[in-house]
């Protein structure tokens, strides 16, 4: 048989072997799931712009030399193809799909309404991305033009892991939560012993009769509380207030801007702080929920030391005792198996619940997933398939305790396109 012939039967036929091998590759994958729904459309306005997930091969596919192809084709049934079977096993191993994930929109920026608060008479830039109750987190959120939702764990967080902020509810007009002068907070992160994102929440009114003022510290609010000046209500509501510029301080900016699906955790969560327009962009890290819906969230603060300054975020040990509380719920991220977007390097992770469910809370305790042999891991997407695969021995978690210490990280679920 002529050489040039038989190459180009093989070329004429290999797109339909690779075709063959690559479905057969995504059944194998899609017959480990449970029974996640993954979406295309994410939040209100989004319709099209979060695409599905897809895997990729590591190796690079040659194009069939088309038009040689159809040259040659009536020479085609000269002889039977079986004979060219030998040479056709060894190009199907060249081109076998890897193991990468590749998830469309992996990181992308959220911009999010900063507020203007005081400590010790100086001013503190906050954002505000939860509420344990949903009368405070509708009321936010109308007030910030930004949605804050409900988690309705956060209000079990133990009161070592609060710190207290005090709302105005009247007089000195201004741009706090309620339309008066900005909130006051009692600790910074430049505090780490005492800070907290995550406050209670206690209402300041002035009584009748009295003069306001502006009130810019917990000793002045105090000291008007002891005057007869003002009457506190403290409220059993825990809001999340991540601080991101306070005196002498501020997040970390990350250096490289550009985002793609493969921009690393490290090297900080913030993009951009801007104090005249009044926000903050993060980046959005996209993963599962627990039937497989498409999630976004940010990191504004963990706990230890070790993994806050690996990611960039703000150190806050008063997380430590919510570990063990009802506040927090579980993350699983991968450790080893399918390449791709996670903060390990591995597939992105599965939350133990999301935004709109009665257990969501952006406190997550970390467990991290290992396969047995990393070489049979396939993508999984929901809390069912966890626990198939557990129970099928094919895959251990463990509690994440790095630095041999309690970890928690603060990771506010968002809609990052609204």
């Amino acid at each position: 048989m002529n050489p040039k012939i038989k190459y180009l039967g093989l070329v004429a036929i290999l797109p339909l072997f690779t075709l063959v091998i690559t479905t057969d590759y995504v059944e194998d994958v899609d017959a480990v799931k449970g029974k996640g729904v993954p979406t295309a459309k994410y939040g209100s306005s989004t319709a099209g712009v979060v695409c599905g997930d897809r895997l990729c091969s590591e190796v690079e596919k040659e194009p069939a030399p088309v038009e040689e192809a159809v040259e040659e084709e009536p020479m085609m049934e000269e002889e039977p193809m079986m004979e060219e079977e030998p040479m056709m096993e060894e190009v199907i191993e060249e081109v076998a799909p890897g193991s990468v994930l590749r998830l469309s929109r992996a990181s992308v920026p959220a911009t999010i309404p900063l507020h203007e608060g005081y400590y010790n008479g100086e001013s503190v830039f906050f954002i505000i991305t939860d509420a344990s109750d949903p009368k405070h987190a509708e009321i936010i959120s109308e007030s910030q033009g930004w949605k804050v939702e409900v988690a309705p764990p956060l209000v079990n967080t133990p009161g070592d892991s609060l710190q207290t902020v005090y709302m105005f509810t009247n007089g000195v007009e201004g741009n706090g939560v309620h339309g008066f002068q900005g909130e006051v907070l009692t600790a910074t992160p430049a505090q780490p012993e005492d800070y907290s994102a995550l406050s209670k929440h206690i209402h300041v009114t002035w009584n009748d009769g009295v003069t306001p003022e502006t009130l810019d510290s917990q000793s002045a609010v105090l000291q008007a509380d002891v005057d007869g000046k003002i009457t506190l209500q403290e409220l059993n509501v825990v809001i999340n207030m991540p601080q991101i510029v306070w005196p002498d301080g501020q997040m970390i900016v990350k250096e490289d801007k550009t985002l793609t699906d493969d921009t690393p955790y490290g090297g900080g969560q913030v993009l951009d702080i801007d104090t005249d327009a009044m926000t903050v962009t993060f980046v959005a890290h996209r993963g599962w929920g627990p039937d497989g819906r498409t999630i976004y969230y940010i990191v504004t603060d963990a706990t230890p030391s070790g993994p806050a300054g690996m990611m960039g975020v703000v150190n806050a040990p008063k997380l430590a005792p919510t570990l063990i509380s009802p506040a927090a719920v579980d993350l699983f991220q991968f450790k080893n198996g399918i390449k791709g977007s996670g903060p390990m390097g591995f597939q992105a992770g599965i939350a133990g619940s999301a935004m709109g469910d009665e257990n969501y809370s952006p406190l997550w305790r970390i467990s991290m997933i290992s396969w047995g042999d990393p070489d049979s891991a396939s993508v999984l997407e929901t809390m069912d398939d966890i626990a198939a695969l557990k129970t099928a021995g094919m895959i251990t978690s463990a509690l994440a305790r790095p630095m041999d210490s309690d970890h928690v990280v603060n990771c506010p679920f968002i809609d990052p396109f609204q």
